[in-house]
């Protein structure tokens, strides 16, 4: 096992610490890739050597430097790529990494439901399903030429390497600094659907402010949403052009969360990512000769104004665009 998959349980408005815990962990390995807002992909092969020590070992270890510097716990699933590392994540505990051993990858792999694979969304789970193919241990035993006639050629391709424990995928080191996230925690588990919209409604607003206040522009936007049982879906798309106008983030956000298809869902918490960030002075912009949006980017501006003038509070995100 050689790759980590670790997810800091950071406090809600904490974002600012992730930086100081991905330097924990390359303390140990260089080959870091940050997951924000609040996990990471790592590298260990040379660690092992260097170290002594196994993966759950370093895994261990990188928990207590966590919780003795930071006060922040973590879960981390361990595994031979990238794909099993996140997949045993969602069976590891604070305390208690999992740890999937390269000749127990496809046993591990065979018992978990085709939607637990990352890039599965919610359409192509439910044509598998009735199909008869709800587990990646009957995706893996179905012949390829099957699979591709019911999902598409790549799609079905990549589903039966990745059932049969074929993980193509490799860490890629990069910098938290390259994107923005933030996290809108709920009280309580909450159902209602016109919440989870207010929250992303709310999301939106506060990293259009922050992209703005940077004066950079961003390519795509990541949803995350995380349930009671400690589960999540993440959702990405690239957007039509790199922006940072509210409206327009809310909008793809509303549109990927509406994709999910959530039906009475105990959600904990809906987290933005806004990802690929460039100078807004770079970026190409589409004019429009809508009144109205010209009307909503310089109210934009006004609030921009006031919130460096009078406080990050004085305008708060997301009710420009409600």
């Amino acid at each position: 096992m050689t790759i980590l998959c670790v997810r800091f349980q950071l406090p809600p408005g904490y974002e600012a610490a992730l930086p100081g815990l991905l330097g924990l962990i390359e303390d140990l390995t260089p080959v870091v890739e940050a997951l924000p807002p609040d996990g990471a992909l790592a590298d260990l092969r040379g660690a092992e050597r260097y170290f002594g020590r196994d993966a759950e070992a370093l895994a261990r270890l990188i928990r207590v430097r966590a919780l003795a510097l930071y006060g922040v716990d973590c879960v981390i699933g361990a595994g031979p790529g990238p794909l099993s590392a996140r997949l045993a994540l969602g069976a590891a505990a604070p305390g208690a990494p999992c740890a999937v051993p390269e000749d127990l990858v496809v046993d591990f792999l065979a018992e978990l439901s085709v939607a637990a694979l990352p890039g599965v969304g919610t359409a192509t789970a439910r044509t598998l399903c009735e199909y008869g193919l709800g587990t990646l241990g009957l995706v893996a035993a179905a012949p390829l030429s099957t699979l591709q006639r019911l999902v598409g050629a790549k799609t079905g391709r990549e589903l039966h390497e990745k059932a049969n424990g074929i993980d193509r995928d490799r860490v890629v080191p990069n910098a938290v600094a390259r994107s923005l996230a933030t996290e809108q925690p709920f009280p309580r588990d909450e159902l209602n659907p016109d919440r989870h919209r207010r929250a992303l409604l709310a999301a939106a607003g506060e990293l259009g402010a922050r992209l703005r206040a940077l004066d950079k522009v961003c390519r795509t936007l990541t949803l995350t949403v995380r349930y009671a049982d400690r589960s999540s879906t993440t959702r990405t798309r690239t957007l039509r052009e790199p922006t940072a106008h509210s409206p327009a983030l809310t909008s793809v956000a509303y549109g990927m969360y509406d994709a999910l298809g959530l039906q009475r869902a105990r959600v904990r918490a809906i987290a933005l990512r806004a990802e690929g960030l460039t100078p807004a002075d770079q970026a190409s912009h589409q004019l429009a000769f809508d009144p109205v949006d010209e009307k909503v980017r310089r109210i934009e501006e006004v609030a921009d104004r006031a919130r460096a003038k009078f406080g990050p509070h004085a305008v708060m995100p997301g009710t420009l665009a409600a």
